[in-house]
Order: C-alpha cells, then sequence, then structure tokens
C-alpha cells in the first residue's frame, strides 16, 4: 500500500499547487497592477496556512540576482517637517540571492550639516540621540566607504548581478538624490534602480502593506525585529520579509523606472 499512498500524496501536492497558481498566478509570477485590497480567496489560503504548506511544497526557485542590498534611512525631521532633510543613519545588509541569509553589514552613522542639530520629534521617532551623529563622517564621506565596501564585497565587478531594496521609493527616488543634489555630488549609478518591498509584497500578496513594515509583518505572521524607524533594524525586518516571500516562490525584480 505504500506506494500507492505516495502517488496519491504527490497527486494532491500537484492539485494544491494547481490551485495556488489559479488563485494567485497574477500576483505571485507576474508584476501586475498594484491591487489595493486583499482578495477573499487571498484571505482564505493565508487564513488556513496556505503560505506555510506551499514554501514546503516547492523548492526554493533562484532569484534574478546575486545579491539584494537592502537599505533603509533614517533623516533629520521635525513638525512641520524641515528642509532639506539629511540622512542621519546609512544601513545596507548584504543579502545572498541563493539563500537569502545576511552575508555582510555597512552601517554608519551621519553628520547632518544643514540642521546639525537633531529635534526631539527626530529622537522620539528614531531613536538617534545627538551623541550618535555628532563627529561623524559627513554624507560625502559615508558616500566614499558605501564604494569601498562595495568593492570590497565583490558588488562593483560586472558579473555580479545586485540591486537594492527599500522599503518604498522615497529613500532613493527622493532622499538620496535630493540631498546630493543641495550639496553637489553625484550618485552613483547603483542607486539608480531598486525593488520596492511595498511594491514587491502587494505582488506576491495581493494587497498594498498601507502601515509598510508592520502591515507586512503581519500578513506574513512575522515578529516584528527591533524598534521601528531603527535603520539598521528596519533593514533586517525588510531582509526577513524578501527570505519568506522568497521561499513562498516569489521572484523579485525591479520595480524603479530608469532614471
Amino acid at each position: 500500500m505504500l506506494a500507492p499512498l505516495q502517488t496519491g500524496a504527490a497527486r494532491f501536492s500537484s492539485y494544491l499547487l494547481s490551485r495556488a497558481r489559479k488563485v494567485l498566478g497574477s500576483h505571485l509570477f507576474s508584476p501586475g497592477a498594484v491591487p489595493e485590497f486583499c482578495s477573499t480567496s487571498t484571505r482564505k489560503l493565508a487564513a488556513h496556512g496556505f503560505g506555510a504548506s506551499m514554501a514546503a511544497m516547492v523548492s526554493f526557485p533562484p532569484q534574478r540576482y546575486h545579491y539584494f542590498l537592502v537599505l533603509d534611512f533614517e533623516a533629520t525631521c521635525d513638525k512641520p517637517q524641515i528642509h532639506p532633510q539629511e540622512i542621519i543613519e546609512f544601513p545596507i545588509l548584504k543579502l545572498n540571492g541563493r539563500t537569502m541569509e545576511i552575508e555582510s553589514t555597512f552601517h554608519m552613522y551621519v553628520q547632518p550639516v544643514v540642521h546639525p542639530q537633531l529635534t526631539p520629534f527626530c529622537t522620539e521617532l528614531t531613536g538617534i540621540i545627538q551623541a550618535m551623529v555628532d563627529g561623524q563622517p559627513s554624507l560625502q564621506q559615508v558616500l566614499e566607504r558605501v564604494d569601498e565596501w562595495m568593492a570590497k564585497e565583490g558588488l562593483l565587478d560586472p558579473n555580479v548581478k545586485s540591486i537594492f531594496v527599500t522599503c518604498g521609493d522615497w529613500d532613493l527616488k527622493v532622499m538620496l538624490p535630493g540631498q546630493c543634489q543641495y550639496l553637489g555630488l553625484p550618485v552613483a549609478d547603483y542607486f539608480k534602480q531598486w525593488i520596492n518591498l511595498k511594491k514587491a509584497y502587494s505582488f506576491a500578496m495581493g494587497c498594498w502593506p498601507k502601515n509598510g513594515l508592520l502591515d507586512m509583518n503581519k500578513g506574513l505572521s512575522l515578529q516584528h525585529i527591533g524598534r521601528p524607524h531603527s535603520g539598521i533594524d528596519d533593514c533586517k525586518n525588510i531582509a526577513n520579509i524578501m527570505k519568506t516571500l522568497a521561499y513562498r516562490g516569489f521572484i523579485f525584480k525591479q520595480t524603479s523606472k530608469p532614471f
């Protein structure tokens, strides 16, 4: 009886995979238009732990990139907002595209120059106190060290495919190019293409994460890591979400448009 039982289990697994592709295909396997709400069928599958069973049944598919560079800036801020904002925390996690494990970390705090004194609102939001930025390198110096780190990690090799990943488009579409323009600094080409995790999540799960990382962690039944609005902790959450989606079969693709 063992062989028939195994055959039956294989057929059932094949049936489940077929059903998953029919229900989630437009979200999991091809980035189409971003939906604004979760479909009923998606909710039902999630409620029954369908994602977990799929992870067990389907092997981890290869990604399009050798490495993902997870980035999340923290910047000077206040209410009402101050201008220009300046980056004060610059973290990057190097995520292996085959294992989705963290291989290396770049993490520096940055001295703001236009508004050198952090506001109470900024400290309360980010957890960054004045002593953490006083005497730290300028943005220009940090960018030079990023380039050195990229070279040391082999990420500047033309045969190595890597791409930045952010929670939204703000970091690399607004914040970095805006501050570099203000300071008269060039923006390296590797900062000009990225994956917006919110869009990737919406393609995979069928719903838009209005509250960012909190919604994505909740939707995937993940525990939030560390402190919200800590740049390095946000990077760890992004990496964890990416790993979970990858093990569910999602293939990450660039979401940014060419500059």
